[in-house]
C-alpha cells in the first residue's frame, strides 16, 4: 500500500505542476483546463487519504477481534475452486451472524462480524456499510477519539 501511495503522490505532484503551468499561461482555455486538472490531484489526495484511514480503522478492528477470539471461523466451509466460500455455505453463515447482530445491533463486534459475513456472501456494498458502522461504534466505545 505504501508504494501505491508514493506513486500516486508523485502522479499528483506532476498533475499539480501541469495545472499551475496551464493556469500561468493566462489563456482562458488553458486556465479553465488548468483548474480542471488541479481538481484531479486534490480529489485524488482526498480519496487516498480516506481509503488509507478506513484501511487502518478496519485493520484495528480485525486485530481487536482476533485478540478477543471473535473472528468468524470459515476454515471448515466448502470452497469453490477459486477459493471463495460456496454461496450456500456463505448464506448459512450470514444467517447465523445476522441473528447475532439483530440480538445486539449496538455492539461493534456484531457489526464487524456481520460485515465479514456480508463480504463472504458477496455483498460488498452492505459489507462496507456494516464495517463503517462497526468502526463508528468501536470509536464511540473508546470515547470518540479519532
Amino acid at each position: 500500500m505504501t508504494a501505491l501511495v508514493l506513486v500516486l503522490g508523485f502522479y499528483f505532484v506532476l498533475l499539480g505542476r501541469i495545472a499551475f503551468s496551464l493556469i500561468g499561461s493566462g489563456k482562458p482555455a488553458a486556465v479553465g483546463l488548468g483548474v480542471g486538472v488541479l481538481i484531479l490531484p486534490l480529489l485524488g489526495v482526498w480519496i487516498v487519504a480516506t481509503s488509507v484511514r478506513a484501511a487502518f480503522a478496519h485493520q484495528h478492528l480485525a486485530r481487536r477481534m482476533h485478540d478477543e477470539g471473535g473472528e468468524l471461523d470459515v476454515s471448515d466451509l466448502p470452497r469453490r475452486p477459486s477459493g471463495r466460500i460456496e454461496k450456500a455455505a456463505a448464506d448459512e453463515l450470514f444467517e447465523q451472524v445476522k441473528a447475532e447482530f439483530e440480538a445486539d445491533p449496538e455492539n461493534w463486534r456484531t457489526s464487524y462480524r456481520a460485515a465479514r459475513a456480508y463480504d463472504y456472501a458477496g455483498d460488498r456494498t452492505r459489507a462496507r456499510e456494516m464495517m463503517k458502522r462497526a468502526v463508528d461504534l468501536e470509536r464511540a466505545e473508546r470515547g470518540g477519539s479519532r
